[in-house]
């Protein structure tokens, strides 16, 4: 699959998904980021802004699995990876598995789980593959997890550990609609659910080649400068008390290769660069004296990160 092939591929999804979902093109196109870097999603924002239709308007888009989990205090791992079970007819032990053998997951107000059943995700998500009585089961390609949560200030919530978060390539927020947006949305509504109408566009095999040819995206050794500055300088700056690790740094090199086949582009550039960093790099830093869970103010150190880094002046080679 060639880059301008991706290219389509996205737009496909991306004009599929505006059938149920009104506006939010921006978010629309961090999240296809996510599925072609074969990254995770964590959406957060107050319940009723149409996160986790969103969620499900992009996997029905995509011809593959797609598994719901609604995370509740009393969720246990086991309900997400499987269990082995003895079968009495043939008189031998075998595996049921379990929602995390899908295309999609939508994990549904994870926060509301408990740190054990929140833990049980870290195996999948990074290496795609689960470990039950000793045994090794691999996951379904592409494997994509959109998880949901609402603010951790809410009763009944568990913040994520630092460790789950790094997980996620992206942290959104979907925000309410402006008045136009919002006299769309009960317009679209008003008759029935836009949602049950949605066909998939794309098949799991064209997301699978997209992975793997997304990385041909040229990035010049000046772009790969910037970008590293600009994580360096989370880790010095004077309000941050944990800056971005070197994982962080690959997730932002991932996004903004996929950002510039979005912009229909073959090379990166600086401005990639800063349209990525805010969703990748803030929730991978602590302020100092201030909870994670403050993301507005990660985001404010992030975007003064970016005002100090030099940018380079050189175009890049085409």
């Amino acid at each position: 699959m060639e880059l301008k092939d991706i290219h389509a591929l996205a737009q496909r999804i991306k004009g599929n998904v505006a059938e149920v979902i009104v506006g939010k093109e921006e978010m629309i196109d961090r999240l296809l980021i996510a599925m072609i870097t074969s990254g995770h999603v964590l959406l957060e924002d107050m319940p009723g802004t149409g996160k986790t239709l969103l969620a499900k308007a992009l996997a029905q888009s995509l011809h593959g699995t797609f598994k719901r989990v609604q995370f509740t205090p009393d969720l246990l791992p086991s309900d997400l990876s499987g269990i082995q079970f003895f079968n009495q007819q043939s008189g031998d032990f075998e595996f049921r598995p379990g929602p995390l053998f899908t295309n999609v997951l939508l994990a549904d107000e994870i926060n509301r789980a408990t740190p054990r059943t929140q833990s049980s995700l870290l195996e999948c998500m990074e290496e795609r593959q689960v470990s039950i009585d000793g045994e090794t089961h691999t996951l379904a390609a592409p494997f994509l997890v959109i998880a949901t949560q609402n603010p951790v200030e809410h009763q009944g919530t568990f913040p994520l550990p630092e460790a789950q978060l790094d997980r996620f390539l992206f942290k959104l927020r979907m925000g309410y609609p402006s008045h136009e947006e919002g006299l769309a949305i009960l317009k679209r509504f008003r008759g029935d659910n836009p949602l049950a109408r949605l066909r998939p566009v794309a098949e799991t095999d064209e997301l699978l080649q997209a992975q793997a040819a997304y990385t041909a995206v040229r990035v010049s050794d000046d772009v790969l400068d910037y970008l590293l500055r600009v994580v360096e300088l989370t880790r010095t700056h004077e309000s941050l008390a944990v800056g971005v690790s070197p994982r962080g740094s690959q997730a932002l090199l991932r996004a903004v290769q996929a950002h510039a086949v979005l912009q229909g582009r073959d090379y990166a550039t600086p401005d990639d660069v800063k349209a990525m960093a805010e969703p990748v790099l803030a929730h991978r830093v602590i302020p100092v004296g201030l909870q994670r869970s403050r993301a507005d103010e990660a985001a404010r150190i992030v975007a003064e990160v970016l005002e100090r880094a030099p940018v380079p002046a050189e175009e890049p080679v085409r």
